[in-house]
C-alpha cells in the first residue's frame, strides 16, 4: 500500500513541475537558428508570469528596442521583459503577450511545456497567424 501511495504523490509531483514554465531558457533566431538569449521566466504576485531577457547570445544590430510602442521604447533589451501576463490555464499558459524586441511587435501568446522545451507561439487576432518557437531549457 504505501507504495501505491509513493507512486501516486511521485506522479502527482512529476506531473506539476511539468506543466510549470519558471526557469531560465533559451531562445532560437528563427533565421539563423542559431541561440539568441536566455529569458527567465518567474511568477509575479499577481499570480501571473513574466520573462525577461537576462544574457544575449547574439549581439543585436541595436542594444535598445528602438521599434517598442509602449513603456519598453528605447530601453535596453538585457533585462526587458520580453513576456507579460501569462496565466496558467491547465497544461497552457495563456492571456499574456510576448514582445520582439528586433520589430518592437508585441503579440498574443500561449505557452506550453514539453519536457525541457517550451512551445511558444506568437500571433495576432486568431492564433492561425503568427509565428511559434522552441525554447530550450538552460541547465
Amino acid at each position: 500500500m504505501k507504495k501505491i501511495i509513493f507512486a501516486f504523490v511521485a506522479l502527482f509531483f512529476a506531473t506539476f513541475s511539468y506543466a510549470q514554465i519558471e526557469g531560465k531558457w533559451k531562445t532560437i533566431d528563427d533565421a539563423t537558428g542559431q541561440p539568441k538569449s536566455i529569458v527567465e521566466i518567474f511568477k509575479k504576485s499577481d499570480g501571473k508570469y513574466y520573462g525577461k531577457v537576462v544574457q544575449l547570445l547574439i549581439k543585436p544590430a541595436n542594444a535598445n528596442c528602438v521599434d517598442c510602442k509602449d513603456d519598453r521604447k528605447n530601453k535596453p533589451i538585457l533585462g526587458m521583459e520580453v513576456v507579460r501576463g501569462m496565466e496558467k490555464d491547465g497544461a497552457t499558459f495563456t492571456g499574456g503577450t510576448i514582445t520582439d524586441p528586433k520589430t518592437g511587435k508585441t503579440y498574443k501568446c500561449n505557452i506550453e511545456r514539453e519536457g525541457d522545451k517550451l512551445n511558444v507561439r506568437g500571433y495576432v487576432g486568431f492564433s492561425l497567424i503568427g509565428r511559434s518557437q522552441t525554447w530550450h531549457k538552460v541547465k
